[in-house]
């Protein structure tokens, strides 16, 4: 049945929601425990996805988007995940769940999840609970931004850079804009690719201090490679060319390859994780999601 359903997530190309539950579904509804493999072939999967989107990526276009607000766009990441550990820890919510929601708020929600994860190893429950949140809000996102960006009367230009600062998953991001207009759509876009790329450097730093952390040294760390990985698919796309046609079917493979991480870490999930898990992350998401959209529409008025 599981093998059957995946097939399905993969081959359809579900939204990344319905991936996560209906591996949810199917692990609570069997109650069946994952069999050992089933870790292995997720962070395979989720290492895939993040290296193969990289053929997506013009690096010179989102350079030149994303060299003029660096600054901005280094403190907003930092005061996110700051405010997100320190929620975290007033909401009492143990383990990397707290950091998890924290980066798929402040940089590009799914992937930027999946790409930590990838590095530091979280319990499956802390990935599906920072997932679910994350798609949960995007979801909301998606029907929200466009109506109180027309309620606010706010430009294209204008609503573009927020929906790409305020809105997690770059998915969410296009949906907003194209449903806003033209102008908004192409600003959203590009802007998102750039705070994207952001991934590379968060994931590496949040890689060493969880190794220095657990007593480790800088030559024990196990480096997240496939970050590297993408960064290298990025440029290859960017300069190579004659790859240019190939940019198209490379992402769409890394985008199956994250549906199916997420209907595997959905799987990963048991009836006994799922009840200690409780409203507290979900409201953690919230607050950090409010905050960050509120702060990010003052920003986008001043662009």
């Amino acid at each position: 049945m599981a093998a059957a359903a995946a097939t399905v997530v993969v081959g359809l190309g579900v939204p990344s929601w319905v991936a996560l539950a209906a591996g949810i579904a199917i692990a609570l509804g069997s109650g069946i425990a994952p069999p050992p493999a089933l870790k292995r072939v997720t962070t395979y999967s989720l290492q895939l996805g993040v290296v193969a989107l990289g053929a997506g990526m013009n690096l010179v276009t989102v350079g030149e988007v994303g060299a003029s607000g660096a600054l901005l766009t280094v403190a907003g990441l930092v005061t996110a995940i700051v405010i997100g550990l320190g929620l975290g820890r007033l909401l009492r919510i143990a383990g990397d769940t707290p950091l998890l929601i924290s980066v798929g708020t402040a940089i590009c929600g799914g992937s930027a999840i999946a790409a930590v994860a990838s590095a530091i190893r979280p319990r499956d429950e802390e990935t599906s609970v920072a997932l679910a949140v994350v798609f949960v809000l995007n979801a909301v996102a998606l029907v929200a931004f466009p109506l109180v960006g027309h309620a606010l009367d706010l430009s294209e230009a204008t609503f573009g850079r927020w929906a790409a600062l305020g809105i997690h998953d770059t998915s969410s991001v296009v949906g907003a804009g194209l449903a806003f207009g033209p102008q908004a759509l192409a600003i959203a876009t590009t802007t998102k690719l750039a705070r994207a790329l952001w991934i590379v450097p968060v994931t590496l730093v949040i890689a060493a201090v969880h190794q220095r952390r657990q007593g480790g040294s800088l030559r024990s760390i196990k480096w997240p490679w496939f970050i590297v990985g993408f960064a290298g698919v990025a440029a290859l796309f960017t300069w190579v060319t004659v790859l240019a046609p190939l940019a198209a079917p490379v992402t769409l493979v890394g985008r199956r390859a994250l549906l199916l991480a997420l209907f595997l870490i959905g799987l990963a999930l048991s009836r006994t994780t799922l009840a200690r898990v409780g409203p507290r992350p979900l409201a953690l998401g919230i607050v950090l999601w409010l905050l960050v959209a509120g702060v990010s529409l003052g920003l986008a008025t001043l662009g």
